[in-house]
Parts: C-alpha cells; structure tokens; sequence
C-alpha cells in the first residue's frame, strides 16, 4: 500500500508499550504515541493544552489519556477534555499502520478542518 506524502515513519509497533505512551518527533511537533488495551494505535499532541506538560507521561485508560500534572483526560480518537480543568482539545493525528510499521500524518485532521 502506498501512503500519501504526509505520513511518515514514526516507529515500529514493537517500540511501543503494550498499553500506554511513548514520545516521538514527528515534523518538528512533540507527538504521544499511544496504544490502548484493545490494540489501537493513537497519535496525539504531546503537551496538555491546561497544563503545558507532557501527556506521553501520563495515565492510559480506555480510549483516554490523562494528564499527570492536574488529571485532566483527554478523547484519544477526537482529542476533546473529558475531565477539567482543560477546555481546549488536543490535536489529533492520523495513524496508518503497514505491518509492523506505524505512520503518521502530521497534516491537518479532517475534525480539525471542519
């Protein structure tokens, strides 16, 4: 399968934790990588929009990721709060996965566009 020029080779699935997240450098952009307990793979933005801290070192439950500093919990699929004290969404990247392989596109999201 041949992706758009837009996604790019992040890392292999073996590189991330079971369930959890791991940080990556995608375009310039800190990113979380993240991988739920049924398998999925996310890609989001790394800093919490409330607390300008890493989300990559945070809790993963279900389809959320949570922030360490102040609890907020963030939809890994739309990357709206789902606790407060954030308001603002994270950004949310596109995953394609070849094999072993996991790309992501650092273009804009069709939720973000619309």
């Amino acid at each position: 399968m041949s992706l758009p020029a837009t996604y790019e080779l992040v890392c292999g699935l073996e590189e991330l934790p079971q369930v959890g997240a791991a940080l990556a450098e995608i375009g310039g952009e800190k990113v979380a990588m993240v991988r739920t307990a049924d398998g999925t793979v996310h890609a989001v933005q790394d800093t919490c929009t409330h607390g300008a801290v890493s989300l990559s070192e945070g809790e993963v439950e279900g389809c959320a990721i949570e922030c360490w500093l102040h609890g907020s919990r963030f939809d890994l699929r739309t990357g709206k709060p789902l606790t407060p004290p954030a308001t603002v969404p994270i950004r949310v990247y596109s995953v394609k996965i070849e094999g072993t392989d996991v790309y992501v596109s650092v273009a804009p999201s069709a939720a973000e566009e619309n």
